[in-house]
């Protein structure tokens, strides 16, 4: 089983604790997943805009989330 299916399976657990700080680790893998993948498409010259929209947030607040933070590896197993 994978860390994300563990994880999500403890996310449904009665215990507040482990389910909260199953939580808070997808919280953070999703944080992760999502700049690796807006790196991916900047570098594969995607716009603003269409980032925006695959994410269905808007282009200001992409932008401002991502922009001039340094890139990252390719690999999110760091």
């Amino acid at each position: 089983m994978s860390q994300a299916t563990e994880l999500a399976a403890a996310a449904g657990s009665t215990d507040p604790k482990v389910g909260l700080r199953a939580v808070l680790a997808l919280r953070r893998l999703l944080e992760r997943l999502e700049v690796v993948q807006v790196d991916n498409a900047r570098r594969q010259g995607w716009s603003w805009q269409e980032i925006a929209d695959a994410l269905e947030v808007s282009r200001q607040a992409v932008h401002k989330k991502h922009a001039g933070r340094p890139a990252v590896r390719g690999s999110w197993e760091a």
